[in-house]
């Protein structure tokens, strides 16, 4: 990589490897808009941020969301769509901040994944969702994810 590349900020974050596999980190400033009248983050920005993270994983893994929903291979349209949310609000961030919201796949299903999601400030933890997302056809029914989603995520074998 060129130093350029290895820059931040990048638009879409990178996925990146570590002790814990693969992950993607994306960098999010808290602007105004962000907070609420106490000057602190407001609680739904957490799920924005974490969405914007999970979208960006996917895009750079290989598999946006236009693609998905164009529907390819023989597939039809489908969309990744969240099922259950379970979340921690640990510590307040303020505005002007620079934070990071990391993106973990736990555990790839059939028809779906469970992804872990941290924000942190300078490596202290503030928030964490643990996320699953179900891929449904635009019909609605669940559908397989593919192999090819799959080895994006470096996720090998289905979890019963």
């Amino acid at each position: 990589m060129s130093a350029d590349e290895d820059a931040w900020p990048d638009l879409s974050g990178r996925i990146v490897e570590d002790e814990g596999g693969r992950r993607h980190v994306l960098p999010v400033r808290v602007y105004f808009e962000d907070t609420d009248f106490s000057g602190l983050v407001y609680h739904a920005s957490y799920l924005r941020w974490c969405e914007r993270g999970r979208s960006d994983f996917l895009r750079l893994a290989g598999n946006d969301h236009r693609a998905l929903i164009a529907g390819s291979d023989n597939r039809e349209p489908a969309a990744f769509v969240v099922r259950r949310m379970r979340l921690e609000y640990l510590k307040p961030a303020r505005i002007d901040e620079i934070l990071e919201v990391s993106t973990r796949v736990r555990e790839v299903g059939a028809a779906s994944l469970v992804l872990v999601q941290t924000i942190t400030r300078g490596g202290t933890e503030l928030f964490e969702a643990e996320v699953m997302v179900v891929l449904v056809s635009v019909s609605g029914k669940p559908l397989r994810i593919s192999q090819a989603v799959r080895a994006a995520f470096g996720a090998g074998s289905v979890k019963s």
